[in-house]
């Protein structure tokens, strides 16, 4: 005697899963992938424009000039200062947007992704009034300490976090906000204190995406450059980065612009495509 088996109940992910596998991609209509066509030429023609006209020949004389090694140093540890810090302030910013309720939340929340969606240039002229010698908190802070920040490495990192800040902060809230708080929950009523709950129990929860933010943070400031030449100016080998380099070796020699480049192309890259499959994947899924 034969047993018919019930019918199997897919969730609707599943479907999708096996919509895609068993090639949903060739059912595409034509009115969707002729604009996908032009979208991905658009984006990657650029990218093989500068693989085309890289001086290869004379990559290496260009890349071990002393200015180049000091703009490439200089980008990467101001870059990674402003991660760092961004991690600090940003991720319990990110808790108290997705967690907490008062009022002003919806206005804190618009105020904190500001700089996604203002000009950088606006950005370090802001920075400037609250942080130059005659702005708001900066004529204090050269009064009482003697301390200046515009055009110093320091402004270098202020503009990068001020920019790239809020792709962490969004990031991690979207997680938050998303994130099964049974966990923190029953380790709540197991004793822990509210502290340990956010160590042990919610940071490795988002871990995924904490390092997925951290990284399009990072990448982000890296690429800076409008609010840090406002505010930080382009003195070679104190506040001048690679984009600034790029920016000055365009006007008086092109082929060193394009291999300067060329290295921020690749470091982006190559970072992206390290964490992609293990981190941004993950935060997806989250």
């Amino acid at each position: 005697m034969t047993r018919k088996l019930a019918p199997t109940r897919l969730t609707a992910g599943e479907r999708a899963r096996r919509a895609t596998i068993g090639g949903g991609a060739r059912g595409a209509p034509a009115a969707l992938l002729a604009p996908a066509l032009v979208a991905v030429v658009f984006l990657l023609l650029p990218l093989l424009g500068l693989l085309v006209r890289a001086p290869w020949g004379r990559l290496g004389s260009i890349l071990s000039e002393p200015d180049v090694l000091q703009a490439l140093e200089l980008s990467l540890w101001t870059a990674t200062a402003a991660t760092a810090v961004a991690l600090m302030v940003g991720v319990p910013l990110a808790w108290l947007l997705a967690r907490a309720s008062f009022p002003g939340l919806r206005l804190l929340r618009a105020l904190v992704t500001l700089p996604l969606v203002l000009p950088p240039v606006v950005g370090g002229v802001a920075l400037l009034l609250a942080f130059g010698r005659e702005g708001i908190v900066g004529k204090y802070l050269d009064q009482w300490f003697g301390l200046t920040i515009p055009f110093s490495p320091l402004a270098v990192v202020m503009a990068e976090t001020f920019v790239a800040m809020p792709f962490l902060i969004i990031t991690v809230e979207g997680a938050l906000r998303t994130a099964d708080q049974g966990f923190e929950e029953a380790a709540a009523t197991l004793g822990a204190s509210r502290m340990t709950v956010f160590r042990r129990v919610t940071l490795p929860m988002v871990g995924p995406s904490l390092a997925a933010g951290a990284v399009l943070c990072w990448a982000r400031a890296l690429g800076e450059f409008g609010a840090t030449i406002t505010f930080a100016g382009s003195f070679p080998g104190r506040t001048e980065t690679m984009p600034i380099a790029i920016y000055y070796a365009l006007e008086t020699d092109p082929d060193a612009a394009v291999a300067l480049s060329l290295v921020l192309l690749l470091v982006s890259v190559a970072v992206l495509v390290a964490l992609r499959d293990r981190w941004l994947r993950s935060s997806v899924a989250t």
